[in-house]
């Protein structure tokens, strides 16, 4: 079965920064596109940063300067380094994992919290 593990949320102030790791096992890692979405309370799940088996990176406009998204092939490994955070960012990040074979090879992580606040 297909896992992906987040880890590296916590609670920081506003303008400080984290980075967050997923790793996945049971995959063929390099294979798949892999994801940031986040979901705050009473809110829609949205895309975060995107980055391809390739390595082509796609940012939502809100996180444009502030975030990067990586990927270690070798360690099945993406990460998401978040500086310049706001409370706006508080929500739950999911990792996910996008394969080349259509939804039955799409894959979520738990999520791990980031909490923004003073």
């Amino acid at each position: 079965q297909v896992q992906l593990v987040e880890s590296g949320g916590g609670l920081v102030r506003p303008g400080e920064s984290l980075t967050l790791s997923c790793t996945g096992s049971r995959i063929t890692f390099n294979y798949y596109h892999m994801g940031w979405y986040r979901q705050a309370p009473e809110k829609l799940r949205e895309l975060v940063a995107t980055i391809s088996s390739g390595g082509i990176t796609h940012y939502a406009d809100f996180v444009k300067g502030r975030f990067t998204i990586s990927r270690d092939n070798s360690r099945k490994t993406v990460y998401l380094q978040m500086n310049s955070l706001e409370p706006e960012d508080t929500a739950v990040y999911y990792c996910n994992a996008d394969g080349p074979y259509g939804p039955s090879t799409n894959y979520w992580g738990q999520g791990t919290q980031v909490t923004v606040s003073s």
